[in-house]
């Protein structure tokens, strides 16, 4: 599960990444910047869902603040 939240935070940043890389060369001109972020936005809606369905069925548990 550690794997797969962390490929998680990778796609998130590198899609970031690109938006920002298209927001510099395009200069506003293209939507290839509002699809990086819409494409950021997607993957982080879905790493909620996933952590939310992981702690459901158990394969995660609550470790509290220590």
């Amino acid at each position: 599960m550690k794997i797969i939240v962390a490929i998680a935070f990778i796609l998130i940043l590198a899609s970031l990444a690109s938006a920002l890389i298209f927001l510099m060369r395009d200069k506003g001109k293209s939507n290839r910047t509002v699809q990086a972020l819409a494409l950021r936005v997607g993957f982080s809606i879905a790493l909620f869902i996933l952590i939310l369905i992981a702690h459901y069925l158990g394969w995660i548990q609550p470790t509290g603040i220590r």
